[in-house]
């Protein structure tokens, strides 16, 4: 029988990735993720892995996304100021299919900001940070057990949709030590790679479900790795036929499937007035403040998005069902609460709770903003 273990939020995510099959690691230390590195550096070696601290972070992104053309599966972390460095790559790695993780354990901005504190400032850029149109799976735990877990998902949905993944939680969650009991085996996804002969190869041929196969430099393909848009060769073009089918399948074969990847978690939501919506560490906080507001009668409920994108917007919506208020709690000036305001602004009041001063919101915060919109509910009623 496995043994609990008291493990840091970031050493989870190191184990994570181990367990999902990560080989290549090659980041930039920068506070608050530096022990995932820092792990990955002492484990790596001895799991055949390799591992390299290289000179910024735009280096290490083109390093990770080299690894894993190179046919390993291959991972990166950082902070926010060295997330904004990788945009380019990110957006590179998407259009270029390349399957890799990028971990964003979020800090205070904008610039250097609170290296120490925690934020939740990077949730927007995770979805629009670099240019064009462009697919993204963002993950956001909000516990050491779950940084595991989705660290492994991470790379399965990197593995099953040849994109870059990136999983975000702030400084509290990567820093918080908890008793975990990590499992002996996880299941794996390995991508899709090409089995027919060499000979007449088209490594970006259309496929019935969008996803092409992967094959790794050396394996004998010919594969031309470009950030154009390209043809079913994989060279560039400029023929507006293909590259209008190319960018539609980009997105088609990440949202036609976001039914698989969207995940939510709800909690005493099924006969709730208010609801909470939270993430990360807040909704750590949102749950027992939902919990003592039960204990003083009031109606609460907490809604936890899993998958920040693609939105889960059909469980917000049947989450809030007759809800009243929905209070969107965010430590940045208001990010998520947009995509919230979207779904549910039709039928609920959305009212922002939102903290930038590098604390995390606290249980008594928002069980004293809960206790106020069920005095003000009742008022109404009256």
């Amino acid at each position: 029988m496995t043994e609990a273990r008291l493990i840091q939020g970031n050493q989870a995510c190191a184990e994570g990735a181990l367990a999902a099959g990560c080989r290549f690691f090659a980041g930039y230390p920068i506070t608050p993720s530096s022990e995932i590195a820092e792990h990955l550096a002492r484990s790596l070696p001895g799991a055949g892995g390799t591992f390299v601290q290289m000179e910024d972070e735009i280096a290490s992104l083109g390093a990770v996304i080299g690894a894993s053309v190179g046919g390993m599966k291959a991972m990166t972390a950082t902070s926010g100021p060295g997330f904004s460095l990788m945009q380019e790559h990110i957006g590179y790695a998407a259009m270029a299919e390349v399957p890799c993780v990028v971990v964003d354990v979020m800090r205070g901005g904008p610039s250097t900001g609170l290296p120490t504190s925690p934020s939740q400032g990077d949730v927007m850029q995770a979805r629009w940070g670099t240019h064009g149109g462009h697919p993204a799976i963002v993950l956001a735990p909000a516990s050491v057990a779950e940084v595991f877990e989705l660290t492994v998902r991470a790379f399965n949905l990197a593995e099953r949709f040849h994109t870059p993944v990136t999983v975000v939680f702030d400084e509290v969650i990567g820093h918080t030590r908890e008793s975990v009991v990590l499992p002996d085996h996880v299941d794996i996804v390995d991508r899709r790679r090409p089995d027919g002969p060499v000979e007449g190869f088209l490594p970006k041929a259309a496929a019935a479900d969008d996803i092409t196969p992967l094959p790794a430099f050396g394996d004998g393909y010919r594969y031309h790795l470009t950030g154009l848009v390209y043809d079913e060769r994989g060279f560039p073009t400029t023929d507006p036929t293909q590259t209008g089918a190319l960018l539609e399948r980009l997105h088609r074969k990440v949202d036609a499937y976001s039914p698989e990847i969207e995940d939510a978690e709800t909690f005493m939501t099924e006969d709730a007035d208010v609801i909470v919506f939270a993430y990360g560490i807040v909704a750590r906080a949102a749950r027992e403040a939902v919990r003592l507001a039960r204990e003083e009668g009031v109606r609460a409920g907490l809604f936890r998005p899993v998958t920040l994108w693609p939105f889960p917007a059909k469980a917000l919506e049947a989450a809030v069902g007759a809800a009243r208020t929905v209070i969107a709690a965010e430590m940045n000036h208001g990010q998520m609460i947009h995509e919230v305001e979207r779904v549910a602004a039709s039928t609920a009041e959305i009212v922002p709770h939102l903290r930038v001063d590098g604390e995390p919101i606290s249980p008594a915060e928002l069980l004293a903003k809960l206790r106020e919109r069920a005095a003000a509910q009742t008022g109404g009623r009256g």
